[in-house]
């Protein structure tokens, strides 16, 4: 299952993420987004891992303080398609 994580930091790191998941399960895949103009870490990713662990994670760590922001935690929807002309 996917899971989006959101609120997080600007200074989080991809340890400290994968640190506060590994709690629930073995993780699959871990990706904090970055701005692709200026590389800077956007505040959200996305972790991969088995269904029952995900949803445990999604339960428990949903509006958990993290470094003193509010986390969003749910299970990440695909993406809408944009307009664009290119």
């Amino acid at each position: 299952m996917k899971i989006y994580v959101g609120n997080l930091p600007f200074s989080a790191t991809e340890e400290e993420v994968r640190k506060l998941f590994e709690e629930y399960g073995e993780i699959a895949t871990l990706n904090l987004v970055n701005d692709r103009y200026t590389g800077r870490f956007r505040g959200f990713g996305f972790v991969e891992m088995d269904d029952e662990p995900a949803k445990s994670a999604i339960k428990d760590l949903d509006g958990q303080d993290f470094s003193g922001r509010p986390l969003r935690v749910n299970e990440a929807r695909s993406r809408e398609p944009r307009g664009g002309n290119r």
